[in-house]
């Protein structure tokens, strides 16, 4: 079975269309056209069915990706483990994390990084923490550091690093702000901008008002940070934000009794064989484990 058709399969599957797929793959459409035809001819079985711009996996198409899957992650295993065995740390290493930690946290690593290990290629994805799984689980990336789930998955390790303090926020002059004695319950009347209802710190957030009975009165949503420190510093919400975020642009609401925090670190696949330079930059997270 060819590796090159299999390829265009699981990029067709994933992005919904052949142009998609070639745009991934930078191949034309012509090329990605005829690999499939290849590999159905192959398997003697139709993979997509192609209804105008629409294009959706046959029942043999969904019996194959799996597998597909599988197949390529089995060939990426046994290079890796090849090229350990020669205890050199080079190569690409893939990296994905998210636009907070790749902004605030990971750039004195990388720069430490890159001058220990001048022969490794460093591929930065960046990407909401809950996309970062699917690159995991697939095997498009070697290690993502995000933030953690509260319950990975179960073929995912996660290893903590960073303890990332959350704190309410609103504009200097919002009477939020201005108040000492504010509650739970009065800040859930006020309107919120919230990080997106997929995102784990949505989630954090979420169980703490659900734990007193309270639902937040979430006016807009999305799922960068910096765009949610805008839209608290103008005055048009209150929000949670990690500290490391706080500048004189916005300013903590007190709320007596209530720490809010989330995980940040790293996952990666249990069942992966991993390169000689995942394990170098997994030793350096380990070692600021813990770090402010």
């Amino acid at each position: 079975m060819d590796l090159a058709n299999l390829s265009a399969f699981i990029a067709i599957a994933e992005t919904g269309s052949f142009s998609g797929a070639g745009e991934r793959l930078h191949l034309t459409q012509p090329a990605i056209s005829k690999r499939i035809a290849g590999l159905e001819q192959q398997l003697d079985v139709r993979l997509f069915d192609r209804l105008g711009r629409e294009v959706t996996l046959t029942e043999a198409g969904r019996a194959l990706l799996p597998r597909a899957y599988q197949i390529l992650n089995v060939l990426d295993d046994t290079r890796r483990a090849l090229t350990n065995l020669t205890g050199e740390v080079s190569g690409r290493l893939t990296l994905a994390t998210s636009h907070h930690i790749g902004l605030h946290r990971l750039p004195p690593l990388l720069r430490a990084f890159t001058r220990q290990y001048p022969s490794v290629a460093l591929d930065i994805q960046f990407m909401d923490s809950e996309a970062a799984y699917d690159e995991i689980l697939h095997g498009r990336a070697e290690i993502a550091v995000i933030t953690l789930a509260p319950e990975p998955h179960h073929l995912i390790k996660a290893i903590p690093v960073w303890d990332d303090a959350l704190d309410f926020v609103a504009a200097p002059e919002h009477p939020l702000a201005n108040n000492h004695a504010v509650s739970l319950a009065d800040v859930a009347r006020h309107p919120a901008v919230f990080p997106g209802g997929n995102t784990f710190t949505h989630h954090i957030v979420q169980r703490l008002f659900e734990s007193q009975g309270l639902t937040p009165n979430i006016a807009m949503s999305t799922n960068y940070l910096e765009t949610i420190k805008m839209m608290v510093s103008i005055g048009l919400a209150w929000s949670v934000l990690p500290r490391t975020m706080l500048d004189d642009q916005v300013a903590p609401i007190a709320l007596p009794g209530i720490q809010l925090s989330r995980q940040l670190g790293y996952i990666l696949h249990t069942e992966r064989t991993l390169s000689n330079a995942a394990r170098a930059f997994m030793a350096l997270l380990d070692s600021h484990a813990g770090s402010a």
